[in-house]
């Protein structure tokens, strides 16, 4: 499947548009990767811990989307967004992030 972020892909038609798709994924950080990112805020640098969920939940999210578009007949995914957000339960620290992957599901020859 074709994917993305312009509203329209080179050298392709859009000769269907399937509605608009999403995939979502609220995927929760546990207490040692809120305990070593809060040590990696104090001392500076990268939370590579926090990175790799990311990663993960935005893989998961545009995978959804994926699937969702294939169910509604699309072939290819225009205006492709990716959303990243924090809930935080208190004690200062997010603990957990939302991934929300946005696009508009097409029929492209």
């Amino acid at each position: 499947m074709l994917i993305v972020t312009t509203s329209s892909i080179d050298g392709k038609t859009i000769k269907e548009y399937r509605g608009i798709v999403f995939g979502e994924v609220v995927s929760g950080m546990n207490v040692v990767h809120d305990f070593t990112a809060s040590i990696t805020n104090f001392t500076g640098g990268r939370a590579k811990e926090y990175e790799g969920e990311i990663s993960d939940a935005r893989a998961d999210a545009i995978s959804e989307m994926m699937e969702r578009a294939k169910k509604v007949g699309a072939n290819a995914l225009i205006g492709v967004k990716v959303d990243v957000e924090t809930i935080s339960t208190g004690n200062d620290r997010a603990s957990m992030i939302i991934v929300t992957a946005t696009g508009t599901a097409v029929v492209v020859e």
